[in-house]
């Protein structure tokens, strides 16, 4: 039966921001992919509706799985949804995933949830690698560098 990871994460920026951080390309390719990984956008249309392509590497071993999608709902510093599809056959099915944005008083409060993923992924892999890529986020986004 598929797995289902549940994220909750305070970051200390603006809604606007975070939103900005999970549609911008450049942005997905700097702090999604967990540590060890590199991450190539291939494609990336953020309407509803539109799709994307990317892929990780392992940095260690040179493997590489692509992937993609589609967005489902786009609500600017709300909300993020949307599907992924790996390539590989051995890892059939979509994946569903809703990220919720709510400006709180320190910030922003962060809450994904990643359902559909295979039974060959183990679920404490998917948290780990969420640890990493929200710990990239939080580099990315928290700094305020207005210049």
């Amino acid at each position: 039966m598929p797995g289902t990871v549940r994220l909750h994460r305070i970051l200390t920026t603006s809604p606007e921001k975070v939103y900005r951080a999970f549609i911008e390309a450049d942005a997905l390719a700097k702090w999604l992919p967990p540590n060890g990984f590199t991450c190539t956008v291939h494609h990336l249309d953020a309407v509803v509706g539109g799709t994307f392509r990317m892929s990780f590497r392992n940095f260690t071993t040179g493997h590489s799985d692509a992937f993609g999608g589609e967005f489902h709902e786009l609500v600017p510093g709300e909300r993020v949804r949307y599907t992924d599809r790996f390539d590989t056959p051995a890892l059939p099915g979509d994946i569903d995933v809703t990220i919720v944005l709510k400006k709180v008083s320190m910030g922003t409060e962060v809450e994904i949830t990643q359902t559909g993923i295979p039974d060959v992924i183990p679920v404490e892999a998917c948290y780990l690698g969420w640890q990493d890529s929200l710990r990239n986020l939080a580099r990315l986004v928290e700094p305020e560098i207005n210049q």
